[in-house]
């Protein structure tokens, strides 16, 4: 079956699910506060408890590849089952690896998650280009053949990130400028929403606006950040301005500490949702 490009699929999700994406980051610590044993067999009740709760119900679920990679083959069994039965339910789901590599092995990332065959194949990909925005064409080269997206990491939500990102080219405008411009160009002509998508953190408040980018990629925009990490649904609008209704902001711990429950995580993703919705539509 041949799928519909990754940001058609993703518009439609966001339309009718509401614009949010719940992670899938089993901590040492989530495990032990949900009383599971840190090993592969809490690994794997608290993933697909995740997936049980949510994935007919929120627009993506995004696994955290190295929470799972902790455990080796098991834990990527586990990722890989977590992965299928979130689709199945109606979740898109976008893993969270943050690949960025050279030529033949960005290829090999590439396929790993974005060819069908793959036992790991997921509907998009976070990405980094801080070995040259042209690393990265492997993967989209990937993405546009399997109908499947990147989100590539812009401006991000940790403080560290605007050493790199911030810093400015030879060319004139910032490295995430750059990265901003070259994911327009691949998203130029595609309706209703691109499927190359930058990572903007929620938590930067203001400061995008004086950064001096234009976050209207035409693609869509994923917001870490909100939660734990300080940011709140109503910080969006002076981050993202005119871009706002293609933000797909993240949530984790603050829902995921909810658990094991189903009903409270539910619950928890619901209320979340509820008040972006109250900031994206107005």
């Amino acid at each position: 079956m041949t799928l519909a490009p990754f940001g058609t699929r993703l518009r439609r999700a966001m339309d009718t699910r509401g614009p949010l994406c719940v992670g899938i980051d089993p901590h040492a610590a989530l495990l032990a506060d949900w009383g599971l044993p840190d090993d592969a067999r809490g690994l794997e009740r608290f993933a697909l408890t995740v997936v049980e709760a949510l994935a007919d119900r929120v627009a993506v679920l995004k696994p955290q590849s190295a929470f799972f990679e902790r455990f080796g083959s098991r834990g990527v069994a586990v990722l890989e089952r977590a992965v299928a039965e979130a689709r199945q339910a109606g979740a898109l789901v976008l893993m969270d690896a943050k690949r960025g590599d050279i030529g033949s092995t960005m290829a090999a990332y590439a396929a790993t998650y974005l060819d069908p065959g793959s036992p790991l194949f997921c509907d998009a990909v976070t990405v980094s280009p801080y070995l040259g925005y042209g690393s990265l064409r492997p993967a989209v080269q990937a993405a546009r053949a399997s109908g499947t997206g990147l989100f590539v990491l812009a401006l991000t939500s940790n403080p560290e990130g605007a050493q790199v990102q911030r810093a400015v080219t030879a060319g004139g405008p910032t490295v995430a400028g750059a990265v901003l411009q070259a994911l327009r160009a691949e998203n130029a002509g595609e309706r209703p929403l691109g499927s190359f998508g930058a990572v903007v953190g929620a938590t930067l408040g203001g400061t995008v606006a004086g950064a001096g980018v234009d976050l209207d990629t035409g693609g869509p925009l994923l917001a870490p950040g909100i939660g734990a990490q300080g940011a709140t649904p109503a910080d969006l609008p002076a981050v993202f301005g005119d871009a706002l209704r293609n933000v797909l902001p993240t949530v984790s711990r603050d829902v995921l500490r909810h658990g094991p429950d189903l009903a409270a995580l539910r619950s928890a993703a619901q209320q979340v949702a509820v008040e972006i919705h109250a900031v994206t539509a107005a």
